[in-house]
């Protein structure tokens, strides 16, 4: 049996069809526009007028959520969290460690593999840290960091099974060369962040992606672009946008994506596992956080992650950019898919997988569908 789902206006990643229907079991079989559609026998039918749909969204910076972290290296809490995910719009996810000792962090290696391998959403592993720069260390614990280090890299990532495919590090760092050959012949896409490098620094590096635009690095200025400046300069950086609206005030999400356009931007959560809990203490890297006002905060008061459910993300950078359904799209879904070779992911075509989001016209999310199986929406407050 298919699922049908009729007049939507659905935004397939290439086009956008104002009176449309999909028709899915675990992939997309056929869409397009109404005139063109030819019932099947086995189709179920469902009227879905006036509603948006998009591609599942894909979040490859998040730390946690929902009482559960991916450093707790607990595969099944690793699952159940990613599930609670797949309510916000999430299909696919790269579980995102921090810097932590070497052994929490091959024990969350061996977690978030044992995870993946009975829940297909998940496709990869960024490893935030440890081989960052400690004068922009964030909400990192300073005492764990460490130059970067092939070797411990390559065990974390056969403890992976080879999941990790974005790894956070400063290329300003001794031994970055050698690291970052490692990375591209390992199919890792080498992200700066945390890090102090300079205009000069950057061009001599291999990065094509940037952790947490603006946030925890060498900030742009007018004698030093520093990391922000390269990565607003480069055609060829990927740049991650935390849209809480905390993390960047929403003008300078507007000139980032002015300057960027809406092909090199990916919107992430770097969300922790206070998200979609009360407000009040939480943990993050064994640090004490307090959450308050959709804010996450060490005690000494800087940001440490956040609290941003991806729907939110999705609506957000609208709102702050004014940018078009079309291309939060492309933020939010075609541009993860591209970068990181994920095939199936990122549109919605016929043979990719059945990853798709259902809003209605005030883009408040309503349904989630997951390789087909139908998740109901957990309305934020």
């Amino acid at each position: 049996m298919s699922i049908v789902l009729k007049h939507a206006t659905i935004y397939t990643g290439e086009d956008v069809i104002s009176d449309g229907y999909i028709r899915f079991s675990k992939t997309v079989e056929a869409v397009g526009a109404m005139n063109d559609y030819q019932a099947q026998p086995n189709d179920e039918v469902h009227f879905v007028s006036g509603k948006v749909i998009v591609p599942g969204f894909i979040d490859v910076h998040t730390h946690g959520g929902y009482g559960f972290d991916s450093m707790d290296g607990n595969a099944d809490q690793i699952n159940q969290m990613v599930n609670l995910m797949v309510k916000e719009g999430i299909t696919t996810v790269f579980p995102t460690t921090m810097t932590q000792s070497n052994d929490n962090i091959a024990h969350a290696m061996t977690g978030i593999r044992k995870a993946a391998k009975v829940n297909p959403v998940i496709k990869g592993i960024h490893l935030e840290g440890p081989f960052i720069a400690a004068i922009y260390k964030g909400a990192q614990p300073e005492k764990f960091i460490k130059d970067p280090d092939v070797s411990l890299l390559d065990h974390w990532n056969e403890l992976s099974g080879g999941l990790v495919k974005l790894i956070t590090y400063a290329p300003e760092d001794e031994g970055a060369k050698v690291f970052e050959d490692y990375c591209l012949a390992h199919h890792i896409v080498p992200s700066v962040g945390h890090s102090n490098a300079t205009r000069a620094q950057m061009l001599a590096s291999r990065a094509t992606h940037v952790t947490h635009l603006y946030n925890a690095q060498r900030e742009f200025k007018h004698r030093e672009p520093g990391v922000t400046g390269h990565a607003m300069l480069e055609d060829n950086m990927y740049a991650e946008l935390i849209c809480d609206g905390f993390h960047i005030v929403p003008d300078m999400i507007k000139l980032a994506y002015e300057q960027k356009g809406p092909h090199r931007i990916e919107l992430v959560t770097d969300s922790m596992r206070a998200k979609g809990m009360p407000e009040g203490v939480s943990e993050l890297g064994g640090q004490k956080v307090i959450v308050k006002d959709k804010q996450a905060r060490l005690e000494s008061g800087n940001l440490a992650g956040s609290v941003l459910r991806y729907d939110d993300a999705f609506r957000n950078v609208i709102s702050f950019t004014g940018c078009a359904i079309e291309d939060a799209v492309q933020m939010a879904s075609v541009n993860q898919a591209q970068e990181f070779g994920l095939t199936s992911k990122g549109k919605l075509l016929p043979g990719f997988d059945a990853d798709l989001n259902v809003f209605d016209r005030a883009l408040n999310l309503q349904t989630t569908y997951s390789y087909g199986r139908a998740f109901e929406a957990d309305q934020a407050d």
